[in-house]
């Protein structure tokens, strides 16, 4: 028994508290991909998902997992052992084709997998450069590194190939490595991947890519980044993008996550992956709904993109025009910037009276002073439902806001 360190531990939460950080746990329960009920029964309109083509609910992927289960539950051990299903290879070789790269490699969630590829690529004498605003697990990759880290301005490449200068001379015999959101999870922007892919062929860089909240989300078809670029551009940057990390959580309606790139980095990883080799494979039944929402995307592109956009467009045009702070963009991550955390809060909280959940984000997540909510609007969402919640928003900013 440690008393002291249980009173250490209650004086950080009761700091947490006074300064309006304290996160809980508030339980859910989803009956349709924008509705849920909490515990008392309660129904509340959900603007804060990252299921954004609301394919959760969709017949086709809960049958996918109930016909898959009936082969039993759990996959009873790791992919190197007995959980190496049949439906992880066909989700794995689906990803591939999707993706037009060589190979894919599930791992438990899209958090694990950062660490596992950027652990076990990069060692002591090489250097990791990591965009300032990439996703915690990013972060948290690059620290269980014995690598050098390096973090650029966000989405500064002059920045960025500067500290690259710095480094090349000392750095002869190691690997570089650049690290980066391919649309950033908080203020939803989308990273200059052609400048990125100049930077890394000029100086010899292997380039990684997270693809968690652009899968499914921007590019004609739902490719992603590279896609998107293309769609601009014309001109295909597969190739030069040495590793696309992405997740089954989000767009793909399931949970997991995923890396796909050339063959000897997925053949790497397989060996040296901690993450991959120890953990418990993920269930049959998990692996087969998200093949199912990725057949569908695939097969329904066009429809679930154009709802999407169509959704963001309008939320975004009617909060702006409300004179809202919001994060320019064109994903449908839509910050609101507030400013205090306590504002942030009482929003959030006032927002749930209306039957309206969405988020408060806070320090750690952001810096200080640019708390926000962070709505985001998914592709099942209804017109009706998209200007209650942001009439509603409006309202009780200018209510709090004058106060």
């Amino acid at each position: 028994m440690n008393p002291n360190l249980e009173n250490k531990l209650k004086e950080e939460l009761d700091e947490l508290k006074t300064n309006n950080l304290l996160r809980t746990v508030d339980d859910l329960r989803f009956i349709s991909s924008t509705k849920a009920i909490d515990n008392d029964g309660n129904e509340f309109l959900v603007f804060g998902t990252n299921n954004y083509l609301g394919l959760t609910h969709h017949p086709d992927v809960i049958k996918a997992a109930q016909e898959t289960s009936e082969s039993g539950t759990g996959s009873t051990g790791s992919r190197l052992t007995t959980g190496a299903s049949f439906e992880a290879r066909e989700l794995e070789n689906n990803i591939s084709e999707f993706k037009n790269v060589e190979s894919t490699l599930i791992f438990n969630t899209g958090y694990m997998t950062n660490l596992g590829v950027i652990y076990a690529l990069t060692k002591e004498n090489d250097v990791i450069f990591s965009d300032q605003l990439n996703h915690a697990s990013i972060i948290d990759g690059t620290r269980i590194s014995k690598a050098k880290v390096k973090v650029y301005k966000h989405k500064d490449t002059k920045d960025l190939e500067n500290l690259i200068l710095d480094e090349i001379e000392s750095k002869k015999d190691s690997n570089l490595f650049i690290v980066s959101d391919g649309v950033f999870s908080m203020d939803g922007d989308i990273a200059p991947l052609p400048e990125l892919v100049e930077i890394a062929d000029k100086y010899n860089c292997t380039l990684i890519i997270d693809e968690a909240h652009a899968t499914g989300v921007i590019g004609k078809t739902g490719k992603g980044t590279v896609e998107y670029y293309k769609d601009k551009t014309g001109i295909d940057l597969t190739d030069s993008v040495d590793l696309q990390i992405g997740t089954l959580s989000k767009a793909l309606a399931s949970e997991g996550g995923f890396v796909c790139g050339k063959q000897v980095y997925i053949d790497y990883l397989i060996n040296k992956s901690r993450p991959f080799i120890f953990a418990t494979a993920l269930s049959p039944a998990t692996i087969a709904s998200a093949n199912a929402a990725l057949n569908l995307l695939k097969e329904n592109s066009e429809e679930y993109l154009n709802n999407l956009n169509s959704n963001t467009s309008l939320m975004r045009k009617l909060l702006c025009d409300a004179g809202l702070n919001i994060v320019d963009g064109e994903t449908p991550i839509i910050p609101i910037i507030i400013g205090p955390a306590e504002l942030a809060n009482k929003i959030s909280k006032e927002l749930e009276k209306e039957g309206i959940i969405v988020s408060a984000i806070r320090p750690p997540s952001v810096p200080k002073d640019m708390s926000r909510l962070r709505l985001t609007v998914i592709a099942t969402h209804t017109k009706d439902e998209i200007e209650y919640t942001a009439q509603k928003i409006i309202e009780i900013w200018n209510i709090l806001n004058k106060n």
